[in-house]
Formats: C-alpha cells, structure tokens, sequence
C-alpha cells in the first residue's frame, strides 16, 4: 500500500522555508551590483527576511574597504524592508547560524559559477549540515557583471550607462574609488 499523502489539514513539514524563514546571502560585494541586488530583490519575495553579510573573501584584492561595501549594500536595499546588512568574517555557515537561519542564499550566473558553489556547497554541508544552500539564477541580463567588468568600463561609460550595471548608489562610489570623471557626453551611456 502507498504511503498516505498529506492532506491540507496536515501540519507543514518542519525543515520547509517559508514566508517566516531568514535567509542569509553571504558575499564580498566589491561592490554591489544589479545581478547581486536583483537575486535580493527576488529573495526577499520568497524569505521573511534577508540578512546580506558583507565578508571578506582572501582570494580576491577588494577595490572598496569592508565599511564602504556595507554603506554601498545599505543604500543600494534601503527600499526593502525585511532586508538588513551585516559585516562578517569567518565561515558563512557559522554567520548563517549567528543570524538564527538555516538557509544561506547564493546567486550563480554561469556554469563557472554552478562548478564552484557545488564545491563550497559540499564543504559547507560537512561543516554543517543544518544549514541548507539555496540557489537563485541571476537574470540573465545581468549575469555577465563583474567587478572586472566595472573596473575596465567606468572610466569609459557614462553615469547612465554605469547604472546599467550597479545601482545608483555605487556609480559616484566607483568614480571616486578609480578616481575618473564621466566622459564628455558623446551619444548614449
């Protein structure tokens, strides 16, 4: 005899994200950009509450300090109201489980980057596997923005154009940091 489904009177399965669940998206932000702010956006639909902590990644040299990203995070979300952002270093599952969650939010944009949250994924599980990692596509109009990418363009494109690609907060931010002024305007962007 098959298993019995459950019914609509069935109480709801105890390890189930729901509205009332906090989701955690851990990242360097250097700095923020739409693809990052889109998969908060979309998180913070799906999670009563967001917290997008603000770390440190060793492999990379970051272009904005610590305190500078989390001021760019903090204006770039300011219109969502169940979404807070916090520094942090150590482990994301160790910031995850600080925060009262169980779930640590990742955005992937490409293969390259399916290939390596499956492996941090992995490692993340050993660690602890309480905490489970949930997925979201970054629109595929933003999934090829990189900090690479904004290095290379912002002494190029105009502050139109740059809003293309970062919220509004960031365009003066990355100006200043690279120390360039927008081009004389020549056309769109």
């Amino acid at each position: 005899m098959p298993p019995s489904l459950p019914t609509a009177a069935s109480p709801p399965p105890q390890n189930r994200a729901d509205a009332g669940a906090t989701a955690v998206y851990t990242g360097s932000f250097d700095p923020i950009t739409l693809g990052h702010l889109d998969v908060i956006e979309r998180a913070s639909r799906i999670f009563g509450r967001i917290v997008v902590g603000v770390g440190i990644n060793p492999d990379k040299h970051p272009m904005f300090t610590l305190e500078e990203r989390v001021t760019l995070v903090k204006a770039s979300v300011a219109h969502l109201a169940n979404v807070r952002v916090a520094l942090y270093g150590g482990l994301s599952v160790a910031f995850v489980r600080e925060q009262g969650a169980r779930v640590l939010l990742r955005g992937v944009r490409s293969l390259t980057d399916i290939d390596a949250e499956f492996t941090m994924t992995l490692a993340n599980r050993k660690l602890d596997p309480a905490v489970e990692t949930v997925f979201l596509m970054s629109d595929s109009q933003y999934s090829h923005i990189s900090s690479s990418l904004l290095k290379q363009i912002t002494p190029l494109a105009g502050d139109e154009a740059l809003r293309q690609f970062v919220p509004p907060p960031v365009v003066p931010a990355l100006r200043a940091k690279l120390g360039v002024e927008p081009p004389a305007e020549s056309g769109p962007g």
